[in-house]
């Protein structure tokens, strides 16, 4: 609630300018992608709204002004973007990003700032551009507050899972996709060119399982809240499975890979 009073009053002060064409939009919720800088101290900066979906915009002198941008605009920083845009312009004005969480404000070691990276990767390119997305929000939000060092593993399954789930490309996963019969406490299998999971008798020689446990795991995170599960042991073989199955598919369906994934990928 008081977030909500904070955006309105600073969207009042900011709907009230019209500066050089520009049409002020106020202040949105948004959580920070990616930036590109630009030339001497502008950046491009790739941010995801609540409402609005993902905008892209120019933050002048944004490498210089610590008033306006300091420490916001690193990636996966939960912030209020003040921001304007001209008519028939693919890039927004960025005037200045209040801190309202950051992940720095935490130990980062190189598992969660790998977490980190990862989350922000699969956000950029799975995000359509002023596409409102408010359950993915939510769940980047969730996910953030559960991504500590030391325990990196659960909040990188649960996102990667319910993000499949969320673009709509998750298959059933109790049924095997080629017969229909349930894997009833069996595992499940998957291959890296084709969508559904099936069972034994119809799987590839090169498919890779999903155990039942990873099953019953893979229930429970599409079934609790993270929090609901934050109390359990997550060492990274847990459910490994389960993320390598997840990541397979975004990888698939974006036709590229993640960079952010390998660097997880590589990690002992």
């Amino acid at each position: 609630m008081l977030l909500k009073k904070v955006i309105a009053g600073i969207a009042v002060a900011y709907g009230r300018r019209r500066v050089a064409g520009l049409y002020p939009k106020g202040v949105v919720e948004a959580l920070i992608l990616r930036t590109w800088p630009v030339h001497e101290a502008d950046q491009i900066v790739s941010f995801f709204t609540r409402d609005l979906g993902k905008l892209k915009g120019i933050a002048k002198s944004a490498a210089k002004s610590r008033r306006r941008f300091g420490g916001a605009l690193e990636p996966m920083t939960h912030v209020l973007a003040s921001y304007a845009e001209k008519p028939r312009q693919e890039l927004v004005r960025l005037d200045a990003c209040e801190i309202v969480a950051s992940p720095l404000l935490d130990p980062v070691d190189y598992a969660r700032a790998a977490a980190l990276a990862f989350m922000a990767e699969v956000l950029e390119e799975t995000l359509q551009d002023r596409d409102p997305q408010d359950a993915v929000f939510r769940l980047a939000l969730a996910v953030l507050e559960q991504t500590r060092m030391g325990r990196i593993w659960l909040p990188v399954t649960y996102f990667s899972l319910w993000m499949v789930r969320l673009m709509g490309w998750m298959p059933e996963i109790g049924r095997c996709t080629d017969c229909g019969r349930s894997f009833a406490g069996g595992p499940a299998y998957f291959e890296s060119q084709r969508d559904g999971l099936v069972c034994a008798e119809h799987r590839h020689p090169a498919a890779r399982a999903i155990s039942p446990e990873s099953l019953v795991l893979a229930a429970r995170i599409f079934r609790d809240p993270i929090a609901a599960l934050a109390a359990e042991e997550w060492p990274r073989n847990r459910a490994a499975d389960l993320r390598r199955f997840a990541v397979q598919n975004l990888e698939r369906h974006l036709e590229k890979r993640l960079r952010s994934a390998q660097a997880l990928r590589g990690m002992g």
